[in-house]
């Protein structure tokens, strides 16, 4: 390897791709070497000096999908070109999304081959990721072209490693940002999302359930829950729903059935937090009272005519007056109807009166 020529880094399991790429690589004028599996690479030396790394999806142990993963969790943004001698398209879409340069179908064209390395060699962060990038930006950096910090974050809980990949994969692919986790535990230890997100919940987990997880966010209406399980059963349907479950999937379910459970969920959040944003505004408001105005107020929400209002405070009508239009213009309302209802949402206590 002179240092001029830019290394291809080839993993696969199939012996016969090993011997044969790294040949037609060097042809091509790059530098080129082969491993038999993902954890043979990651021991090399080669990692860091990778431009591109040519790379099977399906193999035993760590798959291309788990590498990928893997590497960006290192801080190493090295291009990813898919190799694959699998038919099934449908998941090249969001291996894609999730940040391949290409994925090609076995057997490609030699041609298929050099465009697809050019077009990795191009990529800007070839190879280390400098030291000034964060963990988070290493993780996000491949996916900003289809995912944005506005971006809904669905959050997946299964102890199936296969499961995590695919639902990683199908939420990729539809432009929201996943992530995973293969615990209750280790799920819990995340900060809480202040943006539109939602749960895809294994019910069968070990230690801590997924009814029981559901049970710990009761208050979190911001984040909804869909349960997913290969064990599904009525008692249990009926628990989560009853607890406030937007969706209970048996597997196997349609990717569109999964989708169209999130999109609702999203749906479902961003009423939430909005609802949650005008509480938020509603209270700063009410803060803002003096204490005289907060007594104004309650009373008025509670049907008190202005004179009763200055009986019971031992004021003139004309303060009960004055106090009232300040309540209004810093609670922000226009009508005796809104205010009642601003009252109602903060639980203002009503007063009894004849």
């Amino acid at each position: 390897m002179t240092g001029k020529r830019s290394l291809v880094s080839v993993v696969d399991d199939d012996e016969s791709v090993r011997d044969s790429l790294p040949d037609l690589l060097r042809l091509f004028g790059f530098a080129a070497e082969a491993f038999s599996s993902a954890e043979a690479f990651l021991a090399s030396d080669v990692v860091s000096e990778t431009s591109c790394l040519l790379l099977d999806i399906a193999m035993p142990g760590m798959s291309g999908p788990d590498l990928q993963q893997e590497l960006t969790r290192r801080r190493q943004k090295i291009p990813i070109v898919f190799i694959t001698g699998l038919a099934d398209r449908s998941v090249h879409p969001r291996l894609l999304a999730r940040g391949a340069v290409e994925c090609l179908i076995k057997p490609f064209s030699e041609a298929a081959l050099l465009d697809a390395v050019r077009a990795a060699l191009r990529r800007p962060y070839s190879g280390q990721v400098t030291a000034t990038c964060s963990i988070g930006e290493a993780r996000s950096e491949s996916r900003t072209s289809v995912i944005s910090r506005d971006t809904p974050v669905i959050l997946v809980v299964d102890d199936d490693v296969s499961v995590r990949e695919s639902l990683e994969l199908l939420i990729l692919s539809a432009g929201w940002q996943p992530e995973t986790f293969e615990s209750a535990e280790e799920f819990l230890e995340r900060p809480r999302i202040h943006g539109p997100s939602c749960l895809v919940l294994d019910v069968t987990l070990p230690n801590l359930n997924g009814l029981d997880l559901q049970q710990r966010l009761i208050d979190r209406a911001d984040m909804p829950v869909i349960f997913i399980t290969g064990y599904g059963d009525v008692p249990t349907t009926v628990q989560a729903m009853k607890a406030g479950a937007a969706e209970f999937l048996t597997k196997p379910f349609g990717d569109d059935v999964l989708l169209n459970a999130i999109g609702q969920a999203i749906e479902r959040s961003r009423n939430a937090l909005a609802h949650q944003a005008e509480l938020r505004f509603l209270r700063a408001c009410h803060a803002s009272l003096t204490p005289r105005e907060r007594e104004t107020m309650a009373l008025v929400v509670s049907g008190l005519l202005n004179k009763q209002i200055a009986a019971k405070l031992g004021i003139s009508e004309i303060t009960v007056k004055a106090h009232r239009g300040r309540v209004m213009r810093k609670m922000r309302v226009e009508s005796l109807a809104d205010l009642v209802r601003v009252a109602a949402a903060l639980d203002v206590p009503l007063v009894a009166h004849p």
